[in-house]
């Protein structure tokens, strides 16, 4: 399969499954957390979409790739550590947060075999 676009990375639909799994999750948290918790864990995780894209898009220059592709990896470390914070808050259950979120982080995508 020729990739023709960033949407035709394995890494990058992941990363947006995620997002979308978050936003659909995030939309039972208390009404209190809207502009803390609500706010920051959906746009961490979008992030992690939208830097790879501009990646993407600076993939001939090396410097600006590796530094987006750093840039993924910690708005995925970002949004894990708000996930712990929804776990901790009773949120989400714990099992949910490591079985659906926790376990997909963006380093293991990169490094996986698909």
């Amino acid at each position: 399969m020729q990739i023709k676009s960033p949407k035709d990375l394995i890494v990058y639909q992941k990363a947006y499954a995620l997002a979308m799994k978050i936003f659909e999750v995030s939309k039972s948290f208390p009404a209190e957390e809207k502009y803390s918790l609500t706010d920051q864990i959906r746009r961490s995780s979008r992030s992690v979409c939208t830097n790879l894209r501009e990646a993407w898009a600076k993939r001939k220059y090396q410097a600006h790739f590796v530094s987006k592709l750093t840039d993924a990896d910690g708005e995925n470390g970002e949004t894990d550590s708000w996930l712990d914070f929804a776990c901790e808050c009773g949120y989400l259950a714990e099992p949910d947060h490591a079985r659906k979120y926790g376990k997909q982080s963006f380093s293991f995508l990169l490094t996986s075999d698909r």
